[in-house]
């Protein structure tokens, strides 16, 4: 053999060979059906086939025998794309020398987009865009396409079941009204919050349970995120094992809030369970994201804007682990009508809301405010175009439209103190009579505890002084919270009145009444009760924070003793529906498990108020049990709705009744809204 035909063999041999002749034009299409195939690969080149693949020590090769070949599983990781795993649950991924080997754990270059033509698949790697095919005589980079055939023995994919059965009742009665409860008020993207960094876990990731609910060493016993979460939950940042999937030793609990508890599995249980409205608040906080060492941008409406991408890209995800696009149970709604469209087909509906303190960069430092009216309007003009329904003007500080209500304890201490860091003074406050904004919200324990903690004050910061007893925060809606206001009902939108003080709320109040503007919430216990009368008054929508039923020993609020005292308000006729507000993920706690829970139980398997059966909730090799755990994770507000219920004594029919025209009343306010 000459020295020149030599050298050509090696080449060929080292690229794999001349390529194949061109196919006929064939129109390649994304394939969103495979979630969950159990197949065989058959590799052809061109017309020829290579084979079928199985697996030997480090990769993966061809055989002859239809029965040798390896059985490959296929889990969704987006639209049109999926991780595959053999028969050992081993992920194939694409090497950097070029062959296809078998993993250990789902990474970028285990990830496969895949289309199809005629009954034939190519898979590319998603990182390398690398087509899979034959390399040196195994698989690996190449331009092969395959045939699918259906194969047993495949592993099962990691996942987190729902545990709910049976035929739900209709989501919408033969009136055209929609049957089932809302949540008002949560935050399930809030992983993408505050930098990005400040939260562990997600409510999903490609590569399934195992990675969106791994722990993080960042929030483990002494690290950053355990002190942090020891600030704001009150939890041991020395006892933090830090351990999610598959043992969740340490999280998730009814009183952890910076690790994920809307997994979205969980949230399915609770839609099958009868939920119908779901409304998400994307969350932002310039203060808290400087507090983490490893973040992305801390400016709040660039938070808001990951967040609704990354919204988008979990509907994306749900539709692909459920057959392709528009197939998933969760939908977003931007308009009421679409609520009553995703209703009608038993899905839920899910809404976006914004609830931040510097929106639009509307600070304001020493009283003055930091953005225009042309920001304002271009800044509505953006949300709306992300589909934002409604909007907090005013979150945890002071800023250029009004005045906050204050918090308590280490956690008011610790907020105040981010006030001064966002507007260049502490709260002020003086004392009232009747609404008020909380007791006193910095007394010297408090802020000893904070300081405990490794918090610090900014340098040449002075304690402020406030009156003992009720106080109401001095500050009241300003011009262009005024011009805020008004152009959020000349669009139609929510207004939330929560977190704004006495004076500020009011205000907006007044305004709603005078346009008789229904659009108006107070959905998670955080306006005085006069001011809840009001929102009534106007046809606007409440709901209760998700407390537990009856006394947990939390010291907060029960949710039928909040129930009970809003429907006795003068205005508590006008309620048609309730809801409940859970703030999950939203730094606050979920509802501990009822003191009395060992003497009256939630039985399981139970019975929904939709009339499915449901049965715990395990994830991984852990069983909740809301008697046990309370509210650890979205899952068990299945459970929470009907033990609520339960507990009801005789109010449990008018209950029920009242919560399951929640997402009604909700609609209904927002329809008037845009009327």
């Amino acid at each position: 053999m000459g020295r020149k035909l030599l050298a050509g063999v090696l080449v060929l041999g080292l690229i794999g060979g001349l390529s194949a002749p061109a196919e006929a034009a064939a129109t390649w299409t994304p394939a969103y059906a495979l979630e969950g195939a159990c197949v065989s690969l058959q590799v052809f080149n061109g017309s020829t086939s290579l084979g079928y693949v199985f697996k030997d020590s480090v990769g993966y090769g061809f055989t002859g025998t239809a029965t040798k070949a390896e059985p490959f599983r296929f889990e969704a990781t987006q639209l049109g794309r999926y991780q595959l795993r053999d028969h050992t649950g081993a992920p194939p991924y694409q090497s950097t020398v070029g062959w296809v080997w078998a993993g250990n754990s789902y990474g970028d270059r285990a990830d496969w987009t895949v289309s199809s033509s005629a009954g034939r698949y190519r898979l590319v790697s998603t990182a390398t865009g690398q087509q899979m095919g034959s390399y040196l005589g195994g698989l690996g980079a190449g331009s092969a396409t395959m045939a699918l055939t259906p194969a047993t023995g495949c592993a099962a994919i990691p996942d987190i079941t729902t545990g709910v059965s049976g035929t739900p009742s209709p989501a919408v009665d033969s009136g055209g009204k929609l049957v089932g409860w809302v949540d008002a008020h949560a935050h399930i993207v809030a992983a993408e919050a505050f930098g990005g960094s400040l939260h562990c876990g997600d409510p999903y990731a490609p590569g399934g349970a195992r990675v969106a609910l791994a722990g993080c060493a960042s929030h483990a016993t002494l690290g950053w995120g355990a002190l942090l979460e020891a600030i704001v939950a009150g939890t041991d940042p020395i006892n933090s094992s830090e351990q999610g999937w598959p043992s969740f030793t340490d999280w998730p609990q009814h009183d952890t809030m910076l690790h994920e508890a809307s997994y979205f599995r969980s949230l399915e249980r609770a839609w099958q369970s009868g939920q119908r409205v779901l409304n998400v608040l994307l969350v932002a906080n310039r203060v808290i994201c400087g507090l983490t060492p490893e973040h992305t941008s801390c400016d709040e409406m660039d938070q808001i804007r990951a967040q609704s991408t990354y919204l988008r890209k979990m509907q994306d995800y749900i539709d692909a682990r459920s057959g392709g696009p528009g197939k998933g149970w969760f939908r977003l709604a931007t308009t009421p009508a679409e609520v009553r469209a995703i209703a009608a087909q038993g899905k839920l509906a899910v809404t976006i809301g914004v609830e931040n303190s510097e929106i639009f960069g509307c600070r304001e430092i020493k009283d003055v405010p930091q953005c225009t009216t042309a920001q304002i309007d271009a800044g509505l003009d953006e949300l709306q175009g992300m589909g934002v329904s409604g909007i907090y003007p005013v979150h945890k500080f002071d800023n250029a439209f009004g005045g906050t209500r204050f918090d308590e304890g280490v956690t008011g201490a610790a907020v105040n103190v981010g006030n001064l860091i966002s507007t260049g003074h502490w709260w002020q406050a003086t004392s009232c009579t009747g609404p008020s904004d909380n007791e006193q919200p910095l007394v010297s324990d408090d802020f000893t505890k904070l300081l405990a903690l490794g918090a610090a004050l900014p340098a040449g910061a002075i304690l402020p002084v406030y009156p003992s007893g009720k106080i109401c925060n001095i500050r009241g809606l300003t011009t262009l919270g005024r011009y805020l206001v008004q152009k959020m009902m000349d669009r139609g939108m929510i207004i939330h009145v929560d977190h704004m003080g006495v004076k500020t709320a009011s205000a907006v109040l007044d305004m709603a009444e005078q346009s008789r503007y229904a659009g108006v919430t107070s959905v998670h216990t955080w306006a005085d009760r006069a001011l809840v009368n009001r929102v009534l008054g106007l046809g606007g929508f409440v709901a209760s924070y998700a407390y537990a039923a009856t006394d947990d020993g939390s010291g907060d609020p029960t949710f039928l003793d909040e129930w009970r005292a809003n429907k006795a308000l003068a205005n508590g006729t006008k309620i048609t529906g309730y809801g409940m507000g859970s703030d999950v993920n939203g730094l606050g706690p979920q509802a501990a498990p009822r003191l009395n829970a060992g003497s009256s139980p939630l039985t399981y398997p139970f019975t929904a108020v939709n009339g499915t059966k449901v049965a715990k909730q395990v994830w991984g090799t852990r069983t909740f049990d809301l008697n046990t755990d309370g509210v650890a994770q979205y899952g068990l507000y299945a459970d929470w709705i009907t033990d609520l219920t339960n507990q009801a004594g005789s109010d449990k029919a008018l209950l029920t009744k009242q919560l399951m025209s929640g997402a009604e009343a909700y609609v209904v306010m927002w329809e008037k809204a845009r009327s």
